[in-house]
């Protein structure tokens, strides 16, 4: 299964964005491109990005696209290079929700649904993990090492666990712990399904934190997809004995 699009986090401040239109639906773009920093042009100007709020759109997308522009046309996703996503600020932690232009009402939803999980000072976290990484390089000079360390600490019910509220020493506290690695271990899977929604929880925990994915030939994509970008994903007709270091899954097609 191939992406719908890839979603990219551009930083706007101080750089122009076109802006075409008037009405509450472009003073709603507009409120939003003030809020990250860029420069409001109109149509005649130069700049990579548009947004197009018109009744009648077609024909001021066109010359847009034809000098190059990327497009955003509002309430018509046959027209849009790019869509906006709902948004969670968690400053500096950002959470878009897209559905590729489908349902902005659907990305609201999920976004009211998200906010009421996640902590407020969970960019106070992101934060201190930022201030920390000289001293986080410094304690695992390896970066598998380092990688594994700092996954273990963000898992679930980990010393630094991103949903539960942490007081502001919290970085410097692990840091000061027993700096232990987490055991190497393989996790077996027996799919009764291809389906990823029949994934357990337990299954889904366990493919989002592997780093390497060793699985039978017959197993889809739509479940190694549920695994790390930068997992290793190796077909074979089984395990190895030493599967390497930290977590690893191992996945079969139950008959």
């Amino acid at each position: 299964m191939s992406l719908a699009a890839l979603p990219l986090f551009v930083k706007l401040a101080g750089r122009p964005v076109i802006l075409v239109g008037t009405g509450e639906a472009a003073e709603a773009k507009r409120r939003l491109l003030e809020r990250a920093g860029s420069r409001i042009v109109g149509e005649e100007a130069e700049a990579s990005l548009a947004i197009v709020a018109l009744e009648v759109p077609e024909e001021a997308v066109a010359r847009l696209r034809g000098r190059g522009v990327l497009v955003n046309t509002v309430d018509r996703p046959d027209l849009c290079d790019f869509t906006l996503p709902a948004i969670i600020d968690r400053d500096p932690v950002l959470i878009a929700i897209g559905t590729g232009g489908a349902s902005a009402g659907l990305a609201a939803a999920l976004r009211q649904r998200l906010e009421t999980m996640l902590p407020v000072k969970l960019g106070k976290l992101a934060w201190a993990l930022g201030l920390a990484r000289a001293r986080i390089r410094e304690r695992w000079p390896d970066s598998e090492h380092r990688r594994r360390a700092i996954g273990d600490a963000l898992a679930q019910g980990g010393a630094l666990d991103p949903l539960a509220e942490h007081d502001p020493e919290a970085v410097d506290l692990w840091l000061a712990g027993g700096g232990d690695l987490p055991a190497n271990r393989i996790v077996h899977i027996a799919l009764t399904s291809a389906d990823p929604d029949d994934l357990t929880l337990r299954q889904a925990r366990a493919l989002a934190a592997a780093e390497r994915i060793f699985h039978r030939r017959d197993v889809p994509p739509s479940i190694l997809n549920r695994a790390r970008a930068d997992a290793l994903r190796q077909p074979c007709a089984a395990a190895p004995a030493d599967p390497g270091p930290g977590l690893s899954v191992d996945l079969e097609m139950k008959s």
